[in-house]
């Protein structure tokens, strides 16, 4: 095992910790609803059990940031290193988000912290969206990443769509679903850009 298998590691395991937290927070916390509530909710101020799911979620994102070297120094070629460095800054947003950021009470938007915890995370989420545009014109020419290449194009549609949604049913009784379907194919799409730099390292 070399260093990028190490960190393609990292980057595979923040999304299974990211959804298995979320689905534990489903059944410890009778109060909590995963088609009512939205995800971050179950870190926000005065949560039951906040210091259990905060934990595991700067834990994730954690393990994403150190993934995002592999993928800044892993690609082979000469291609520009925009989309990883977006990406790389997209997963210090997620981070600093998850350390200093969380939601008001009850999830609720009312302090600067607060509302500054939606606005960081839809700017981490436009980053990885231009990243994913330019990952795709690097990787579509190299051996080994050209299936992850019209992957990762096909992606930005699907999330332009899945992130429409979920701002349609914001504050809705449904928001937590809508949420989920969006926040999933994230975490897909992490899962399987760590996978791609483990394989080809």
């Amino acid at each position: 095992m070399n260093t990028f298998h190490f960190m393609a590691i990292c980057g595979m395991l923040s999304p299974i910790i990211y959804t298995i937290t979320w689905i534990i927070g489903g059944f410890i916390r009778t109060d909590y609803s995963h088609i009512r509530d939205d995800v971050s909710s179950l870190f926000a101020i005065g949560a039951p059990k906040r210091w259990l799911f905060n934990s595991l979620f700067i834990s994730g994102s954690a393990l994403l940031f150190i993934f995002s070297f592999g993928l800044l120094w892993g690609i082979e070629g000469n291609g520009s290193v925009v989309g990883p460095i977006l990406f790389l800054i997209s997963t210090f947003i997620g981070l600093l988000v998850t350390l200093f950021f969380p939601l008001d009470e009850g999830g609720e938007l009312v302090t600067l912290r607060g509302k500054l915890h939606l606005i960081l995370i839809v700017i981490s989420g436009i980053f990885v969206l231009v990243s994913m545009i330019l990952l795709w014109l690097r990787t579509k020419v190299l051996a080994g990443w050209i299936g992850f290449a019209w992957f990762s194009l096909v992606s930005v549609p699907v999330m332009l769509i899945l992130m429409a949604l979920s701002g349609i049913f914001g504050g809705g009784p449904y928001l937590g679903l809508v949420e989920r379907f969006m926040v999933s194919y994230f975490q897909v799409y992490y899962f399987v850009i760590a996978l791609m730099l483990f394989l080809n390292n």
